[in-house]
């Protein structure tokens, strides 16, 4: 059994989701593991991770104002604005989702679906740069 680390970095333009399964693939490609798990961890509360549609963009965009009414900025009750308006809201969004995936490794490639894609769901509205830190184990 072997284990690597690696980190990779995702810039965002505000809110939104940004794929990263190519940068995924190429650390698990340099691992060297055949048979195991990738475990994607974004490090960030205002942000997270999802496993999504890579295929037609329209079902992000659905997911995307589904959260805006969900969870939306305006509320006038919440306490937590001490970085702007979408403070509270994008660690609420980002409680709602995840900050990890696991996904399986078979024959040196992670096993995701036809049209499944790995995105950071960026939740706040100024650009930013999002670091994901990878485990990759297996034989």
């Amino acid at each position: 059994m072997s284990a690597h680390h690696a980190l990779i970095s995702v810039a965002t333009k505000g809110k939104g989701t940004y794929e990263m399964t190519d940068q995924v693939a190429a650390a698990v490609t340099k691992s060297g593991i055949e048979t195991g798990t990738v475990a994607v961890f974004v490090r960030h509360t205002s942000c997270s991770l999802i496993v999504m549609e890579n295929a037609d963009p329209s079902a992000r965009r659905d997911l995307e104002k589904f959260f805006e009414q969900l969870v939306p900025e305006d509320t006038p009750w919440f306490e937590h604005t001490a970085e702007g308006d979408d403070d509270s809201t994008s660690h609420i969004r980002s409680v709602l989702t995840r900050t990890s995936e696991v996904i399986p490794i078979a024959n040196g490639r992670m096993q995701l679906g036809t049209w499944q894609g790995i995105f950071l769901f960026e939740h706040r509205r100024a650009p930013h740069r999002r670091e994901i830190a990878l485990s990759i184990s297996g034989s």
